[in-house]
């Protein structure tokens, strides 16, 4: 899954430099054509600064790609002459299973330089668009500490073992924010009706985490799960009560619970209860969730990936490569922009404590 799909939520989009008669190249405002406001000199930027950075290592590409397909074909004759001389001509099995672990091993040393130059590319692009919005961008962050928020605002489940990227951090509307992608593994052990133990890894969050500082304190805590059918009557947990909200459709998606009900309808307005379902389809059902607590927000949705390079076997100066990593970027601005501010929070209740 690519970031936002063009036009699927109501973000404004820039008119751009493409309505203004300009010496941009065509296919670049085309290709740019729909990106939300944020991005209006991007067209400018790509055609300037980016495309002559990216077609500077497009003969690395081309050269990188061949040798990859060449060691693929090599790989893949290994395994194949393998299993016709381990089954045909020799009769030995394990033959076969050598010739393809060899193969295989060929094929991904082949894949190895292609597999740098997608990081590299990846980095030629993200880096000068995250300074362009003063943010700071690190593929490969390491350990990131705000899981654990995250896990005990109950958000995502417990693991054995964990692996982050892509961190993107720096300030929107007027507050810090952080964002990564993480998996989380858990070990599960079985014992079979011979007292053999087998041990595997299952899966228990792949996707995305976002910690967003407001100014102000929210005066209770506020959580957002998804409808968890038969299991909503165990309740929100550590004093958490349900709210009950007007949208019908909001309440067969999602569950609210809160500390305090006032604020969790203030919150929660038609607007936002509408913003959150169109994020649920962006992401492709990424079972979204998410807690207003002290002064910030905590969310975590199971999308796919975000930016990822694109394939290497196409130029690199594609305009529809940059395409889609500046639709991550805008992914993650709609995050954002889609929350409350506690400022209007305030002021509502200060209004509704005047009548």
């Amino acid at each position: 899954m690519k970031g936002l799909p063009e036009n699927a939520m109501s973000t404004p989009t820039s008119k751009g430099p493409w309505d203004e008669g300009s010496e941009i190249d065509p296919l670049i405002l085309q290709s740019m054509r729909g990106l939300p406001k944020d991005f209006a000199d991007f067209p400018r930027v790509y055609q300037d600064e980016l495309r002559p950075a990216l077609r500077a290592q497009e003969a690395e590409r081309q050269a990188v790609a061949k040798a990859s397909v060449r060691w693929s074909w090599i790989g893949g004759a290994i395994a194949l002459i393998g299993a016709l001389l381990g089954f045909l001509a020799f009769r030995v099995p394990q033959l076969a299973v050598v010739a393809a672990i060899i193969g295989f091993a060929v094929h991904g040393a082949g894949r190895g330089p292609l597999n740098q130059m997608g990081k590299r590319a990846k980095r030629m692009i993200v880096d000068p668009v995250a300074a362009k919005f003063a943010m700071q961008f690190n593929p490969e962050p390491g350990h990131q500490d705000t899981i654990m928020d995250v896990h005990a605002a109950g958000l995502v489940p417990s693991w054995d073992r964990s692996a982050f990227e892509d961190r993107l951090t720096g300030t929107r509307n007027g507050g810090d924010f952080e964002f990564f992608e993480a998996t989380l593994k858990e070990r599960r052990r079985t014992t079979d009706s011979r007292g053999r133990t087998r041990t595997r890894w299952v899966t228990v969050f792949d996707g995305q985490c976002l910690r967003f500082r407001f100014h102000k304190n929210f005066h209770g805590r506020t959580t957002v799960m998804r409808d968890a059918g038969l299991l909503n009557r165990f309740g929100g947990g550590r004093g958490l009560e349900r709210v009950r909200l007007e949208s019908k459709a909001f309440e067969q998606a999602f569950e609210v619970y809160s500390t305090d009900q006032v604020e969790a309808r203030f919150l929660l307005t038609p607007d936002l209860m509408q913003r959150l379902i169109e994020l649920e389809k962006v992401f492709r059902g990424g079972r979204l969730r998410c807690a207003f607590q002290s002064n910030e927000l905590l969310l975590a949705l199971e999308g796919g990936d975000l930016f990822e390079p694109g394939s290497m076997f196409t130029p690199l100066d594609n305009p529809d490569r940059v395409r889609e990593l500046l639709d991550d970027f805008a992914a993650i601005f709609n995050l954002i922009d889609s929350f409350a501010d506690p400022e209007r929070v305030a002021r509502a209740r200060r209004d509704m404590d005047g009548d």
